[in-house]
């Protein structure tokens, strides 16, 4: 099943990220394109803490 974050498309362009989460893998795609990206939990689990502790925020 296919989830998208509720943040998505907050400029009305369209661009939406969606995942789905299946076994040990991670598919990542974005709704307009869908072609996917396969990323094991772990590393998609390292990622989401990246963006919870703002890693990539601009300074």
């Amino acid at each position: 099943m296919w989830r998208k974050s509720s943040r998505s498309n907050n400029g009305g362009n369209g661009n939406c990220v969606e995942i789905a989460l299946n076994g040990s893998v991670a598919r990542v795609r974005d709704s307009k394109n869908r072609t996917k990206s396969v990323i094991a939990v772990p590393e998609w689990a390292a990622f989401i803490g990246a963006i919870k502790r703002g890693d990539f925020e601009k300074n």
